[in-house]
């Protein structure tokens, strides 16, 4: 197939001036592969091996700045792409903002570049609010298991905050490790780290 291609001289742009379906494919990594991300027909693959959690991602920063106006970005799924939901849409608004549109092939969704695109603003809109939701039960649900567990006498609570004048006192008072940690509801680990720092 013959392409009419205009060619850019602006020595910014690394691509021909034409609309490319460019593919993303992560794995978290190094022994994982590529190969149950298939993305079908594309120009060019961007691919790394790091955890989503990174926020540094090469390939995905090099990826956003290598595409232009009227390409696509095809990635497998949703979490191949972001590490979470506040990830993703920024992702994706930075792509649209460029003018470039966004493809999952397992779910199926396709965020375009066309910022009247309501059916996608939606999309994104109710998985922003279903992540919330998400997010309200398991605190929720946090906090229930930690008054039940207040209620059996197992939840202790945050860390007792440990008062270094009062340990080195014990110990010119001749107090040993064990009688201290005993004494004021602590470890011996945190008497010794006390009685290092002060000395």
């Amino acid at each position: 197939m013959i392409l009419d291609v205009a060619y850019s001289l602006d020595s910014n742009v690394t691509h021909l001036e034409i609309e490319m379906r460019v593919g993303y494919r992560r794995v978290s990594t190094v022994e994982q592969n590529f190969d149950r991300q298939e993305l079908g027909d594309v120009d060019r693959v961007f691919e790394e091996k790091v955890s989503g959690k990174d926020v540094d991602r090469a390939a995905l920063i090099e990826m956003i700045e290598y595409v232009r106006e009227g390409d696509e970005v095809v990635v497998y799924s949703i979490d191949r792409l972001a590490r979470d939901l506040r990830d993703l849409q920024s992702i994706i608004s930075d792509l649209n903002d460029k003018g470039v549109s966004v493809s999952f092939i397992s779910e199926g969704l396709k965020f375009g570049a066309d910022s009247n695109d309501a059916f996608a603003k939606l999309q994104l809109q109710m998985m922003g609010a279903f992540a919330e939701l998400e997010r309200n039960i398991i605190r929720k649900r946090q906090a229930e298991g930690s008054a039940k567990a207040k209620e059996r006498g197992v939840y202790k609570g945050r860390a007792k905050k440990i008062n270094n004048t009062k340990i080195v006192e014990l110990k010119q008072k001749g107090y040993g490790a064990t009688e201290i940690a005993s004494e004021m509801g602590i470890t011996r680990t945190s008497v010794y780290r006390a009685l290092k720092a002060a000395s």
